[in-house]
């Protein structure tokens, strides 16, 4: 089991930044992948991030790309998602998650726990 937290969510004008982290705890953090994905309601949650186990390799939705950063301490087991620029239309619940893959996958269903989200609201 990995149990994720959620932080850093809260209300920022359009072209702000925010950070939001991910604190696990649990099984071992480092031989996750780990995801950020974002939904609003009456939408599907949809893929914003994703890290491969190291660090090394990373992936990003078209709409967040140049603006978002990913990253991850394996040694606080902690994963960052920095958030410049942002947009009213990044207004969303992020949620983190796990998954044991080698890859920084875009796909829910390769993700096996999550967060219980937190609230971006970016005001215009």
């Amino acid at each position: 089991q990995v149990q994720l937290v959620e932080s850093g969510g809260g209300l920022v004008q359009a072209g702000g930044s925010l950070r939001l982290s991910c604190a696990a705890s649990g099984r071992t953090f480092s031989i996750y992948a780990m995801g950020w994905f974002r939904q609003v309601p009456g939408k599907e949650r949809e893929f914003v991030a994703a890290i491969n186990w190291s660090g090394g390799s990373t992936n990003y939705a078209d709409s967040v790309k140049g603006r978002f950063t990913i990253s991850r301490d394996n040694a606080k087991n902690t994963v960052y998602l920095q958030m410049n620029s942002l947009k009213p239309e990044d207004t969303a619940v992020y949620y983190c998650a796990a998954g044991r893959t080698n890859v920084p996958a875009t796909e829910k269903g390769t993700y096996e726990y999550w967060g219980q989200g937190t609230q971006v609201t970016v005001s215009s």
